[in-house]
């Protein structure tokens, strides 16, 4: 079923099947100026934060959407513990990324690079510190480039992690490639051909373990990795991926799908690797969104499903954070920008803390006074 959501930010083009076309802004949202540009909430943990650009090229297959193209190419960011917090920050994106986007999600009235001016915490090719670190794979929902999920990779590095993001080519508005050229969205003309979403996130597994295939020989800071502890966390198409890729390849230890309906098929046996749901409303049982109910059976060891009262499908990315900037009002229904970012970063940290670290979290396992948004289903979701 599909549902288009208008999303305040901006930033929403997915239906909660991951797959419409993007619709315009709210009749209601009115363009207002910029007073500034946009600062991402500081990571919570103790490191300091690097990022660096990796760029991939698979030629065993060719690109499924760019019928020109024999290979299939890649962007990944990395984020990952720094040696020292001093130094250039990384831009969120360039600004022809920035153009691009604004362009696809139909943005008006704001200047073209104003995504670009966005300030991140991670300082730009920082040397890596740490050892034995587990690796979280990072994967974006249609349209959006990775770097809408930089608060989550941000925070997640600063917390220990080395998080690889995963920019899908042609899948979003723009993604940068080698030499500068900038891959716009060729899988966007195929979003409602049946069988879309099983394709696709059949072709993101794919780019996963092409990327945890190279990711040794591409990165300097790769020997830092624990590679005998891998997770995956997507949002929307991204969070569908997550499941895909745990069911391809058995390195992915555990996975967080973000407010996605699933596609792949799960094993007759089961998937025995943790999996955390962690979605709006329209994920209640017997809501809208069927797909968990179908897979939660499937799903025969650790699992969790929470829903947050009052998020909307992008209150797990940046959108949110970015809506004052692009000068939409209303910002963003009823979870405050702020309150969902702490809320997905906290709950995504909590699940790889336990299934990454070997760090029980509590958290996981009842209802939170502290953070009453988040009802752990099926038996705390009723219907709205």
């Amino acid at each position: 079923m599909r549902h288009l959501l208008a999303v305040a930010a901006g930033l929403a083009v997915l239906t909660t099947s991951a797959c419409s076309a993007p619709p315009p802004p709210r009749a209601a949202a009115s363009p207002t100026i910029p007073t500034g540009p946009a600062t991402l909430p500081a990571p919570v943990g103790p490191h300091p934060v690097g990022t660096t650009v990796l760029q991939l090229k698979d030629t065993s297959r060719p690109d499924p959407w760019n019928l020109d193209a024999d290979a299939r190419e890649l962007k990944v960011t990395l984020w990952y513990p720094a040696e020292r917090k001093d130094g250039p920050r990384a831009p969120y994106m360039t600004k022809k990324e920035s153009e691009l986007l604004l362009r696809g999600k139909r943005i008006p009235g704001v200047p073209a690079d104003t995504l670009s001016k966005t300030r991140t915490n991670a300082v730009q090719n920082a040397e890596p510190t740490g050892r034995k670190l587990p690796l979280v794979v990072l994967s974006p929902g249609f349209t959006n480039p990775v770097s809408t999920l930089t608060s989550l990779a941000e925070d997640l590095a600063g917390r220990g992690y080395v998080v690889a993001g995963i920019d899908h080519a042609y899948e979003s508005h723009a993604t940068t490639l080698t030499g500068g050229r900038v891959a716009e969205c060729l899988a966007c003309d195929s979003d409602s051909d049946p069988g879309f979403g099983t394709g696709a996130v059949a072709g993101r597994a794919a780019d996963v373990s092409f990327v945890l295939d190279q990711l040794p020989a591409k990165w300097d800071g790769s020997s830092r990795i624990d590679r005998s502890r891998i997770a995956m966390v997507g949002q929307s198409l991204g969070g569908a991926s997550a499941l895909a890729a745990m069911a391809k390849d058995s390195r992915v230890r555990a996975g967080i799908d973000m407010d996605g309906t699933t596609y792949a098929r799960i094993p007759k046996g089961g998937l025995s690797r943790p999996f955390m749901f962690l979605g709006s409303e329209k994920h209640v049982p017997g809501g809208p969104d069927t797909s968990w109910e179908r897979d939660w059976k499937l799903l025969t060891g650790w699992k969790r499903w929470i829903v947050l009262t009052g998020a909307e499908h992008q209150s797990f990315t940046d959108a949110p954070l970015l809506a004052d900037v692009l000068g939409i009002k209303p910002a963003y229904g009823v979870l405050p920008a702020a309150r969902a970012a702490e809320l997905t970063r906290t709950y995504v940290a909590a699940f790889l803390d336990q299934h990454l670290k070997s760090q029980p979290q509590p958290l996981l396992d009842k209802p939170s006074s502290r953070y009453p948004e988040a009802k752990l289903c099926p038996a705390a979701c009723d219907r709205p």
